[in-house]
């Protein structure tokens, strides 16, 4: 018999928070809020936390949880691959990152010509032996920003620029929200969205658009939180981070703002550093 050098012990004494794999590309089947499915690939990264008196995790094993749950592998039932971790590796506490683009059509405003038009998308699921869950949800999606103070002080035009809108959500445990319904918010809630076709009446309509909604970065930080902030008053949600970030274009730098708001919970701050008292980023 092949010696198990990982279940040696350790002489240490150091908890290990996350150990495990990452950057493993895998198909995935994502639940679209129309009906059907959109396939993709999503990097995921799984990984268990280790006791200070064990010298290694089986690697190997994370990947056989993986491959054996991937006729069920999309975002709503990621748990059972979390499940299958505790299991296999005899951990408390078990984590699943996916990373993956999703593509939606978009008409163009004028024209109606169609395209695709890209989106990030994020999750992050905690289970753990003793029974505790979490999960956080998360968009990045673009759109265009017009400054209101170049409008304001220019006697011919304004500048804009695009503006990435990223959010991340915790959802309560009884609700479900999409990945396009945060998509739609982030929209809404710029100047002007993005297209991924613009024949000349659609680029006059989207320039007149932003230059009739100026919004500053910190517009748009707050009228995507004003959005979130009502879903968290209905319970929908628990928690919510919004990051906007303008790729400015008439200066060498990049515009900034950021709102959290409501209770971060586990996935976020791994109940091991809790409990041990350390601070958590």
């Amino acid at each position: 018999m092949l010696r198990d050098v990982q279940k040696l012990p350790d002489e240490r004494g150091i908890d290990i928070d996350q150990v495990g794999v990452s950057n493993v590309k895998y198909p995935l089947t994502l639940p679209l809020r129309e009906g059907g499915t959109f396939a993709t690939v999503a990097d995921v990264s799984m990984t268990v936390c280790l006791p200070h008196s064990q010298k290694g995790t089986h690697m190997s094993r994370f990947m056989i949880a993986l491959n054996e749950r991937n006729h069920h592998f999309h975002p709503e039932t990621v748990h059972l691959v979390l499940e299958e971790l505790l299991e296999r590796l005899e951990a408390e506490e078990a984590f699943v990152d996916l990373t993956f683009p999703i593509f939606l059509e978009r008409a163009a405003p004028v024209t109606g010509e169609r395209g695709l038009l890209n989106y990030h998308c994020h999750l992050r699921a905690m289970h753990t032996a003793d029974g505790q869950h979490d999960k956080v949800i998360g968009v990045v999606a673009n759109v265009a920003s017009l400054c209101p103070c170049s409008k304001e002080i220019s006697e011919r035009g304004a500048h804009n620029q695009r503006s990435e809108v990223k959010m991340d959500i915790r959802p309560t445990d009884d609700t479900f929200v999409w990945f396009e319904e945060l998509i739609d918010i982030a929209e809404r809630n710029g100047s002007s969205a993005l297209y991924p076709i613009l024949k000349r009446p659609d680029e006059k309509h989207v320039t007149e658009t932003a230059y009739d909604n100026p919004k500053f970065v910190e517009d748009i930080v707050r009228d995507v939180s004003g959005d979130l902030q009502e879903m968290l008053v209905m319970h929908r949600i628990q928690w919510f981070n919004v990051q906007i970030n303008n790729f400015e274009s008439i200066h060498n730098h990049d515009a900034f703002a950021k709102v959290e708001r409501g209770e971060r919970g586990p996935v976020m701050q791994p109940h091991r550093a809790q409990e041990a008292g350390n601070p958590v980023p």
